[in-house]
């Protein structure tokens, strides 16, 4: 059915081959798992099996056909035999499901009468049924992907391809595909599988081509997906809790502003007023409180001698407090006369004018 005999693929540009000395044969009716890291080579074997590319050196024979020597104008007539399944879907977005699944019988000239009955047998086998009108934006992932198994096998290929086909849907809807695949697989069609997918191999015991650099490391029928022992694991970490994360995230927001403004410098303190003394009570500045007197109206009689203050009565302190005093003389304001006389004239504001307003 599907035969490699040694071979080897160059790309231009590249001193390492895609493929290097490669030999092995599929049978008619086998399930296949290529498996092996990204860049090992499993993408080049399916290409040359659907003739979009030839080798560099060897042979590579589909259907009893040497792909070398098989024309261009024949390449869509063998590619008729052969159905393909790709990650991505490959859906034309502005058809229904039906008309998707049926544009491959129209591009080869099959009959009216021939998509009529082939296209809901398809879409009933990968269990679409009731869907046929649906655009491919209403349907899921997995969904999506039914329809491209559908299309690929509409024609009943005699070789099915799939290159990571659960590579962008739910395990769930993984298994799904994987019991899809195995059903068509039944069915009589052989099927060639790509895929990273570990578990689906080791629990499916079929047959396993293993490639590493482009070259074929081993071939185990019933086998599994190998060691994983080099693939590197994630260690597990504590979590955080949601209250420390956004708190974390406010600090490190408030560093940033903080480092990005202009921060205007503080003003020192007085070095001669204890940091947290209160300010001093009224009496303590001025032993005796009294109207100042006018410039205006001095008193014709001299200042005397205050009498001698009387001490207040002694009071309890707070720790780390201690009034400021401030020596000032006492005005003698007896004679003064200042019972009769206003605020304004106290303070030598008054005027003879009573006319109260702007003036010109």
């Amino acid at each position: 059915m599907i035969r490699f005999e040694h071979v080897t693929k160059k790309y231009r540009g590249t001193n390492k081959p895609a493929l290097n000395d490669v030999d092995f044969e599929v049978q008619r009716g086998e399930f296949v798992f290529l498996v092996g890291a990204s860049g090992s080579g499993k993408s080049s074997c399916l290409r040359l099996i659907l003739r979009e590319d030839t080798p560099s050196d060897g042979r590579v024979v589909v259907l009893g056909r040497d792909l070398a020597t098989l024309s261009t104008r024949k390449v869509p007539y063998f590619r008729r035999h052969i159905g393909s399944v790709f990650q991505d879907f490959r859906l034309l977005p502005n058809k229904t499901v039906f008309q998707n699944v049926a544009f491959t019988l129209q591009v080869i000239g099959s009959s009216r009468a021939f998509i009529q009955q082939a296209v809901p047998e398809a879409l009933a086998l990968v269990g679409l049924d009731g869907k046929q009108k649906r655009l491919p934006h209403e349907l899921s992932g997995g969904e999506q992907q039914r329809v491209a198994i559908a299309r690929a096998i509409v024609n009943r290929p005699q070789i099915l391809l799939a290159d990571e086909p659960t590579g962008n849907l739910d395990p769930a809807t993984s298994v799904d595909i994987m019991r899809l695949l195995a059903r068509i697989n039944e069915g009589g069609t052989t099927v060639v599988m790509a895929t990273h997918e570990a578990g689906f191999v080791d629990q499916m015991k079929r047959r396993v081509i293993e490639l590493s650099g482009g070259a074929m490391l081993r071939d185990d029928r019933h086998g599994g997906y190998g060691d994983t022992s080099a693939i590197p694991s994630l260690a597990p970490q504590q979590e955080r809790g949601v209250a420390a994360t956004a708190a974390l995230s406010a600090v490190m927001e408030l560093q940033r502003e903080i480092a990005t403004s202009s921060v205007e410098p503080v003003p020192a303190e007085d070095a001669s007023v204890p940091t947290g003394a209160p300010a001093a009570p009224a009496a303590a500045v001025a032993p005796a409180e009294a109207p100042a007197a006018s410039p205006y109206h001095a008193s014709p009689e001299p200042a005397q001698a205050p009498a001698p203050a009387a001490e207040p009565p002694a009071r309890e302190t707070k720790p780390q407090t201690r009034p400021i005093v401030i020596d000032a003389p006492v005005v003698q304001l007896d004679g003064l006369d200042l019972d009769d006389m206003t605020v304004a004239e106290r303070l030598g504001l008054a005027s003879d004018e009573d006319e109260v307003g702007p003036t010109s």
